[in-house]
Protein backbone atom coordinates (compact mmCIF):
# COMPACT_ATOMS: atom_id res chain seq x y z
CA UNK A 1 0.00 0.00 0.00
CA UNK A 2 0.85 3.45 -0.80
CA UNK A 3 0.59 4.48 2.70
CA UNK A 4 2.51 5.65 5.64
CA UNK A 5 0.86 4.69 9.35
CA UNK A 6 2.07 7.74 11.58
CA UNK A 7 0.27 6.85 14.76
CA UNK A 8 -2.68 5.00 16.26
CA UNK A 9 -5.15 7.89 16.89
CA UNK A 10 -7.02 8.16 20.32
CA UNK A 11 -9.91 5.79 20.85
CA UNK A 12 -13.47 7.86 22.00
CA UNK A 13 -13.19 6.57 24.91
CA UNK A 14 -10.03 8.13 25.75
CA UNK A 15 -11.09 11.36 24.87
CA UNK A 16 -14.16 11.52 26.06
CA UNK A 17 -12.08 10.90 29.28
CA UNK A 18 -9.87 13.91 28.95
CA UNK A 19 -12.78 16.25 28.16
CA UNK A 20 -16.01 14.78 29.79
CA UNK A 21 -19.45 16.24 29.93
CA UNK A 22 -19.97 16.67 33.54
CA UNK A 23 -23.56 15.91 35.61
CA UNK A 24 -24.42 19.80 35.26
CA UNK A 25 -24.24 19.61 31.79
CA UNK A 26 -25.63 17.12 30.82
CA UNK A 27 -29.82 18.79 31.49
CA UNK A 28 -28.46 21.19 29.00
CA UNK A 29 -27.61 18.45 26.25
CA UNK A 30 -30.75 16.93 26.98
CA UNK A 31 -32.97 19.85 26.78
CA UNK A 32 -31.83 21.34 23.97
CA UNK A 33 -31.79 17.98 21.89
CA UNK A 34 -35.67 17.69 22.95
CA UNK A 35 -36.49 20.80 21.62
CA UNK A 36 -35.10 19.96 17.99
CA UNK A 37 -36.84 17.14 18.02
CA UNK A 38 -39.56 18.94 19.21
CA UNK A 39 -39.29 21.72 15.86
CA UNK A 40 -38.49 19.03 13.46
CA UNK A 41 -41.94 16.82 14.82
CA UNK A 42 -44.20 20.22 13.97
CA UNK A 43 -44.71 20.84 17.59
CA UNK A 44 -42.58 23.62 18.57
CA UNK A 45 -43.09 26.32 15.52
CA UNK A 46 -39.84 28.24 16.28
CA UNK A 47 -37.66 28.63 13.53
CA UNK A 48 -33.88 27.14 13.45
CA UNK A 49 -31.11 28.77 12.75
CA UNK A 50 -27.87 27.09 12.48
CA UNK A 51 -25.30 29.29 12.23
CA UNK A 52 -21.60 30.52 12.52
CA UNK A 53 -18.27 30.40 10.14
CA UNK A 54 -17.81 28.60 7.08
CA UNK A 55 -14.87 26.38 9.52
CA UNK A 56 -14.19 26.39 12.77
CA UNK A 57 -10.69 27.62 12.54
CA UNK A 58 -9.35 28.62 15.88
CA UNK A 59 -10.77 28.46 19.17
CA UNK A 60 -10.49 31.98 20.65
CA UNK A 61 -12.51 33.88 17.80
CA UNK A 62 -14.88 31.05 17.50
CA UNK A 63 -15.68 31.02 21.21
CA UNK A 64 -16.13 34.67 21.06
CA UNK A 65 -18.60 34.81 18.26
CA UNK A 66 -20.53 32.05 20.79
CA UNK A 67 -20.81 34.57 23.50
CA UNK A 68 -22.31 37.27 20.58
CA UNK A 69 -24.69 34.67 19.55
CA UNK A 70 -25.47 33.86 23.17
CA UNK A 71 -26.53 37.37 23.97
CA UNK A 72 -28.52 37.68 20.99
CA UNK A 73 -30.20 34.18 21.56
CA UNK A 74 -31.87 35.77 24.87
CA UNK A 75 -33.71 38.38 22.72
CA UNK A 76 -35.13 35.99 19.84
CA UNK A 77 -35.25 32.66 21.97
CA UNK A 78 -38.99 32.81 21.48
CA UNK A 79 -39.17 33.08 17.74
CA UNK A 80 -35.40 31.35 17.03
CA UNK A 81 -34.04 28.03 18.01
CA UNK A 82 -29.96 29.42 17.69
CA UNK A 83 -27.55 26.52 17.14
CA UNK A 84 -23.86 27.45 16.58
CA UNK A 85 -22.44 25.99 12.94
CA UNK A 86 -19.10 24.65 14.73
CA UNK A 87 -17.75 22.87 11.68
CA UNK A 88 -15.05 21.40 12.28
CA UNK A 89 -14.38 18.83 9.30
CA UNK A 90 -13.87 20.81 5.73
CA UNK A 91 -14.86 19.24 2.60
CA UNK A 92 -13.05 19.72 -0.54
CA UNK A 93 -13.69 19.59 -4.02
CA UNK A 94 -10.24 19.62 -5.87
CA UNK A 95 -9.19 17.19 -2.78
CA UNK A 96 -6.66 20.00 -1.42
CA UNK A 97 -6.55 22.99 0.90
CA UNK A 98 -7.29 23.49 4.86
CA UNK A 99 -9.91 20.17 5.68
CA UNK A 100 -10.68 22.05 8.82
CA UNK A 101 -9.84 21.08 12.77
CA UNK A 102 -10.03 17.92 12.83
CA UNK A 103 -7.02 17.95 10.49
CA UNK A 104 -5.01 21.08 11.42
CA UNK A 105 -5.45 22.30 14.88
CA UNK A 106 -3.30 24.87 13.66
CA UNK A 107 -3.90 25.76 10.20
CA UNK A 108 -0.43 26.95 9.36
CA UNK A 109 1.19 24.13 10.36
CA UNK A 110 1.32 20.67 9.30
CA UNK A 111 -1.49 18.52 9.61
CA UNK A 112 -2.02 16.52 12.84
CA UNK A 113 -5.48 14.88 13.15
CA UNK A 114 -4.34 12.90 16.42
CA UNK A 115 -3.65 16.59 18.07
CA UNK A 116 -7.01 17.83 15.89
CA UNK A 117 -9.74 15.15 17.23
CA UNK A 118 -8.58 15.77 20.73
CA UNK A 119 -9.22 19.88 19.66
CA UNK A 120 -12.68 19.16 18.10
CA UNK A 121 -13.49 17.53 21.41
CA UNK A 122 -12.43 20.10 23.76
CA UNK A 123 -13.86 23.59 21.18
CA UNK A 124 -17.55 21.14 21.68
CA UNK A 125 -17.06 20.72 25.65
CA UNK A 126 -16.18 24.94 26.33
CA UNK A 127 -18.74 25.92 23.77
CA UNK A 128 -21.31 24.01 25.98
CA UNK A 129 -20.19 24.78 29.29
CA UNK A 130 -18.67 28.74 28.45
CA UNK A 131 -22.30 29.59 26.40
CA UNK A 132 -24.81 26.76 26.84
CA UNK A 133 -24.66 26.04 23.26
CA UNK A 134 -24.73 22.35 21.85
CA UNK A 135 -23.57 23.20 18.27
CA UNK A 136 -23.46 21.67 15.12
CA UNK A 137 -20.89 20.22 13.26
CA UNK A 138 -20.42 18.67 9.81
CA UNK A 139 -20.01 14.23 9.19
CA UNK A 140 -17.67 14.07 6.97
CA UNK A 141 -16.33 10.91 8.44
CA UNK A 142 -18.80 8.64 10.46
CA UNK A 143 -16.54 6.80 11.93
CA UNK A 144 -15.51 10.08 14.00
CA UNK A 145 -19.13 10.48 15.10
CA UNK A 146 -18.34 8.80 18.58
CA UNK A 147 -15.90 11.21 19.18
CA UNK A 148 -18.71 14.27 19.90
CA UNK A 149 -22.13 12.15 19.81
CA UNK A 150 -22.73 13.47 24.11
CA UNK A 151 -22.60 16.94 22.66
CA UNK A 152 -23.92 17.57 19.44
CA UNK A 153 -27.20 18.95 18.89
CA UNK A 154 -27.22 18.63 14.93
CA UNK A 155 -25.44 16.85 12.09
CA UNK A 156 -25.24 17.85 8.69
CA UNK A 157 -24.22 15.32 5.66
CA UNK A 158 -22.41 17.42 2.54
CA UNK A 159 -23.41 17.23 -0.61
CA UNK A 160 -20.33 15.25 -1.87
CA UNK A 161 -20.95 12.78 0.84
CA UNK A 162 -25.08 12.40 0.76
CA UNK A 163 -24.56 9.47 -1.71
CA UNK A 164 -22.26 7.80 0.21
CA UNK A 165 -23.53 3.99 1.77
CA UNK A 166 -21.92 4.72 5.47
CA UNK A 167 -23.05 8.42 5.56
CA UNK A 168 -26.46 7.38 5.19
CA UNK A 169 -25.99 4.12 7.49
CA UNK A 170 -24.50 5.75 10.44
CA UNK A 171 -27.16 8.66 10.26
CA UNK A 172 -29.69 6.08 10.49
CA UNK A 173 -27.70 4.83 14.23
CA UNK A 174 -27.87 8.92 15.50
CA UNK A 175 -30.37 10.08 18.33
CA UNK A 176 -29.87 13.41 16.74
CA UNK A 177 -31.87 15.56 13.57
CA UNK A 178 -29.64 14.56 10.92
CA UNK A 179 -29.72 17.16 7.45
CA UNK A 180 -29.44 15.35 3.93
CA UNK A 181 -28.29 18.09 1.80
CA UNK A 182 -28.90 17.80 -2.20
CA UNK A 183 -25.90 16.80 -4.50
CA UNK A 184 -24.33 19.27 -6.62
CA UNK A 185 -26.34 17.75 -9.30
CA UNK A 186 -29.20 19.10 -7.90
CA UNK A 187 -31.06 15.72 -7.53
CA UNK A 188 -33.58 15.79 -5.31
CA UNK A 189 -34.47 11.99 -5.32
CA UNK A 190 -30.92 10.94 -4.29
CA UNK A 191 -32.02 13.62 -1.23
CA UNK A 192 -35.12 11.63 -0.60
CA UNK A 193 -33.39 7.86 -1.08
CA UNK A 194 -30.72 9.27 1.53
CA UNK A 195 -33.90 10.52 3.83
CA UNK A 196 -35.03 7.28 3.77
CA UNK A 197 -31.66 5.11 4.20
CA UNK A 198 -30.91 7.24 7.46
CA UNK A 199 -34.72 6.58 8.55
CA UNK A 200 -34.46 2.76 8.13
CA UNK A 201 -32.88 0.44 10.46
CA UNK A 202 -29.45 -1.75 9.18
CA UNK A 203 -27.11 -3.89 10.04
CA UNK A 204 -23.65 -2.52 9.09
CA UNK A 205 -20.23 -2.43 10.20
CA UNK A 206 -18.83 0.50 12.21
CA UNK A 207 -15.55 1.23 13.70
CA UNK A 208 -14.76 -2.60 13.84
CA UNK A 209 -18.33 -3.52 14.88
CA UNK A 210 -21.36 -4.89 13.75
CA UNK A 211 -24.16 -2.63 14.87
CA UNK A 212 -27.60 -2.33 14.58
CA UNK A 213 -29.43 0.71 13.58
CA UNK A 214 -33.08 1.46 14.75
CA UNK A 215 -33.31 4.28 12.39
CA UNK A 216 -33.71 8.14 12.57
CA UNK A 217 -37.04 10.14 12.43
CA UNK A 218 -35.73 13.03 12.39
CA UNK A 219 -33.34 12.96 9.24
CA UNK A 220 -34.54 15.47 6.61
CA UNK A 221 -33.31 17.26 3.45
CA UNK A 222 -31.23 20.59 3.21
CA UNK A 223 -31.35 22.61 -0.12
CA UNK A 224 -28.17 24.27 -0.41
CA UNK A 225 -28.47 24.71 -4.34
CA UNK A 226 -26.59 23.36 -7.60
CA UNK A 227 -24.26 23.34 -9.87
CA UNK A 228 -24.28 23.51 -13.99
CA UNK A 229 -22.01 21.25 -15.77
CA UNK A 230 -20.45 25.12 -16.75
CA UNK A 231 -19.83 25.74 -13.16
CA UNK A 232 -22.42 28.09 -12.45
CA UNK A 233 -24.78 27.88 -9.58
CA UNK A 234 -28.25 27.19 -9.25
CA UNK A 235 -30.38 28.46 -5.97
CA UNK A 236 -33.42 25.80 -5.36
CA UNK A 237 -34.88 27.74 -2.68
CA UNK A 238 -37.38 28.99 -4.47
CA UNK A 239 -41.02 28.56 -4.42
CA UNK A 240 -41.59 26.05 -6.84
CA UNK A 241 -38.67 24.03 -5.74
CA UNK A 242 -40.08 24.08 -1.95
CA UNK A 243 -43.40 23.06 -3.54
CA UNK A 244 -41.09 20.68 -5.43
CA UNK A 245 -39.71 19.34 -2.20
CA UNK A 246 -42.91 18.71 -0.99
CA UNK A 247 -44.35 16.69 -3.61
CA UNK A 248 -41.26 14.23 -3.78
CA UNK A 249 -42.19 14.31 0.39
CA UNK A 250 -45.58 12.91 -0.23
CA UNK A 251 -44.21 10.28 -2.79
CA UNK A 252 -41.97 9.12 -0.58
CA UNK A 253 -44.02 9.24 2.87
CA UNK A 254 -41.29 9.70 5.32
CA UNK A 255 -41.53 10.84 9.06
CA UNK A 256 -41.34 14.39 9.69
CA UNK A 257 -40.84 15.74 6.48
CA UNK A 258 -38.57 18.72 6.53
CA UNK A 259 -36.54 20.93 5.15
CA UNK A 260 -33.52 23.49 5.90
CA UNK A 261 -32.60 26.08 3.49
CA UNK A 262 -29.19 26.68 3.25
CA UNK A 263 -28.42 30.38 2.33
CA UNK A 264 -25.05 30.32 0.87
CA UNK A 265 -22.98 28.18 -1.00
CA UNK A 266 -24.73 27.76 -4.45
CA UNK A 267 -28.09 29.41 -3.00
CA UNK A 268 -26.43 32.35 -2.85
CA UNK A 269 -23.01 32.03 -5.10
CA UNK A 270 -20.98 31.86 -2.75
CA UNK A 271 -22.05 36.12 -2.15
CA UNK A 272 -22.72 35.77 1.86
CA UNK A 273 -24.24 38.96 1.53
CA UNK A 274 -27.22 37.39 -0.12
CA UNK A 275 -28.20 35.12 2.54
CA UNK A 276 -30.47 38.37 4.29
CA UNK A 277 -32.60 38.45 1.14
CA UNK A 278 -32.49 34.57 0.62
CA UNK A 279 -34.37 34.15 4.34
CA UNK A 280 -36.37 37.02 3.50
CA UNK A 281 -37.48 35.22 0.38
CA UNK A 282 -38.44 31.87 1.69
CA UNK A 283 -39.99 33.30 4.34
CA UNK A 284 -41.85 35.01 1.83
CA UNK A 285 -43.21 31.92 0.03
CA UNK A 286 -44.59 30.35 3.46
CA UNK A 287 -46.23 33.42 4.20
CA UNK A 288 -47.95 32.65 0.67
CA UNK A 289 -48.49 29.08 0.94
CA UNK A 290 -48.84 27.67 4.64
CA UNK A 291 -48.25 23.80 3.79
CA UNK A 292 -44.69 25.24 2.89
CA UNK A 293 -44.42 27.22 6.13
CA UNK A 294 -44.94 23.05 8.28
CA UNK A 295 -42.18 22.02 5.82
CA UNK A 296 -39.44 24.92 6.42
CA UNK A 297 -37.87 24.37 9.58
CA UNK A 298 -35.19 26.93 9.38
CA UNK A 299 -31.81 27.98 7.84
CA UNK A 300 -28.39 27.44 7.30
CA UNK A 301 -26.08 30.94 7.36
CA UNK A 302 -22.53 31.33 7.17
CA UNK A 303 -21.19 33.86 9.14
CA UNK A 304 -18.57 35.35 11.60
CA UNK A 305 -16.60 38.38 13.10
CA UNK A 306 -15.60 39.87 10.19
CA UNK A 307 -17.54 40.07 6.69
CA UNK A 308 -15.67 38.14 3.85
CA UNK A 309 -12.49 35.53 4.14
CA UNK A 310 -8.99 35.36 3.87
CA UNK A 311 -6.13 33.01 3.03
CA UNK A 312 -4.63 30.63 5.24
CA UNK A 313 -2.39 32.59 7.73
CA UNK A 314 -4.18 36.21 6.99
CA UNK A 315 -3.92 38.86 9.83
CA UNK A 316 -7.71 39.82 10.36
CA UNK A 317 -9.18 37.95 13.53
CA UNK A 318 -12.25 36.60 13.25
CA UNK A 319 -12.34 36.40 9.69
CA UNK A 320 -13.12 32.95 7.89
CA UNK A 321 -9.95 31.37 6.00
CA UNK A 322 -12.29 29.33 3.76
CA UNK A 323 -15.85 30.39 2.53
CA UNK A 324 -16.89 34.34 2.59
CA UNK A 325 -19.11 34.72 5.53
CA UNK A 326 -21.44 37.82 6.57
CA UNK A 327 -19.70 40.21 9.18
CA UNK A 328 -21.37 39.92 12.79
CA UNK A 329 -23.22 43.64 12.47
CA UNK A 330 -25.28 42.22 9.43
CA UNK A 331 -25.44 39.17 11.66
CA UNK A 332 -26.94 40.15 14.53
CA UNK A 333 -29.06 42.43 12.06
CA UNK A 334 -30.37 39.13 9.92
CA UNK A 335 -31.19 37.62 13.37
CA UNK A 336 -33.30 40.23 14.53
CA UNK A 337 -34.51 40.64 11.24
CA UNK A 338 -35.67 36.88 10.93
CA UNK A 339 -37.10 37.04 14.47
CA UNK A 340 -40.03 39.61 13.11
CA UNK A 341 -40.55 37.92 10.52
CA UNK A 342 -41.18 34.48 12.10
Amino acid sequence: MNLEFERKLTIPMETKAMYPVTPELEPIVAERAKALREIFEGRDRRLLLIIGPCSADRADSVLEYLDRLRRVRERVEEKIFLVPRLFTNKPRTAGDGYMGLVHQPDPTVRPDPYKGIIAVRALHLRALRETGFTCADEMLYPENHRYLDDLLAYVSVGARSVEDQQHRLTASGLGIPVGMKNPLSGDLRVVMHSIHAAQTGHTFIYRGWAVHSKGNPHAHAILRGSRAGDGRSRPNYHYEDLRRLLDLYREFGHQNPAVLIDANHDNSGKDPFQQPRILRDVLRSCRIDPELRTLVKGFLVESYLEDGCQSVGGATYGQSITDPCLGWEKTERLIYDLAELA
